[in-house]
């Protein structure tokens, strides 16, 4: 286990719980600290290619109501940045992102449904916590 590292378990589906998840990412891996985030539950969808021209995250509702779509512009017009800007900057700085095999099954999912353009492990459990920090954190 590795304690200088954020390790993550993105279930909730919920847009702002994901969008959360992959800033403390950025954040961290921006401060030189490993990340990982299993990405599973209702949050795996998160993870989906495009269909119909819509990414997979735009499915996600945001907590109070609004859709993906909406959280996401309401972010990028308060100078925060949206969701795509978010999972590039995890890409980029090096966070390990794990599409849980579980969540994948329950979602209905294969790994050809996965975006293609960011690194997205599939894996498990076991894969996660064999690399987990001492603490892990759920959204």
């Amino acid at each position: 286990m590795n304690n200088d590292s954020l390790s993550i378990v993105v279930f909730s589906g919920d847009f702002d719980r994901v969008h959360y998840a992959l800033a403390m990412a950025a954040s961290a891996a921006a401060l030189g600290k490993a990340a990982t985030l299993l990405v599973t539950g209702g949050a795996v969808r998160a993870l989906a290619a495009d269909t119909d021209g819509e990414a997979g995250w735009r499915a996600l509702h945001a907590g109070d109501g609004r859709t993906a779509g909406q959280a996401d512009a309401e972010y990028r017009a308060r100078g925060v940045a949206g969701f795509e800007e978010l999972l590039a900057a995890c890409a980029e700085l090096g966070v390990r992102l794990i599409a849980c095999e579980m969540g994948m099954r329950l979602a209905g999912l294969d790994r050809a449904a996965l975006r293609g353009d960011v690194a997205i492990e599939e894996a498990g459990l076991a894969t996660f916590l064999a690399d987990a920090s001492a603490g892990v954190t759920f959204v």
